[in-house]
């Protein structure tokens, strides 16, 4: 079998985007809207965050921020980490894993944004193959540290 590319393994290619300035509530209007549990903070051709379902419960429900009047600037994930249209959707998911996420923005060559990968593109054996590398690398960390 070959190996998918986290861009062959996305199913939406359309960017979901808003600017730094919208409100939050804005941002999940936009999320809830196209179904997708998570919008990118561009302004410009520059991605400059993410705002995920997680952020709005953690950042925003949980400390009774109001969304209405709070930017997605003030509880985006700024910078995010992402990987290239070439990744390996299992090196994608060992990232994901290793690191706490469920969404990677996809950028390509002159960074342009050409979507994002979510952990339920992956296949079955797409992430029983990076469970794998990560416990593997959780023992070999382990076993040296």
């Amino acid at each position: 079998m070959n190996e998918r590319t986290v861009y062959q393994s996305i199913s939406k290619r359309h960017v979901l985007s808003v600017t730094s300035s919208s409100t939050v509530y804005h941002a999940a209007c936009v999320m809830s809207g196209a179904n997708c549990g998570s919008v990118l903070i561009i302004d410009g051709n520059t991605l400059l965050g993410i705002v995920t379902e997680r952020d709005l419960m953690v950042r925003v429900l949980a400390k009774a921020v109001d969304p209405a009047t709070t930017t997605v600037a003030d509880i985006m994930t700024r910078n995010p980490d992402c990987v290239t249209p070439e990744t390996k959707v299992a090196d994608a998911v060992l990232m994901m894993i290793e690191r706490g996420y469920r969404h990677l923005p996809i950028v390509g060559h002159g960074n342009k944004i050409m979507g994002v990968f979510s952990s339920r593109d992956a296949m079955p054996q797409e992430m029983q193959a990076a469970e794998s590398l990560a416990k593997f690398n959780d023992n070999l960390n382990d076993a040296l540290g």
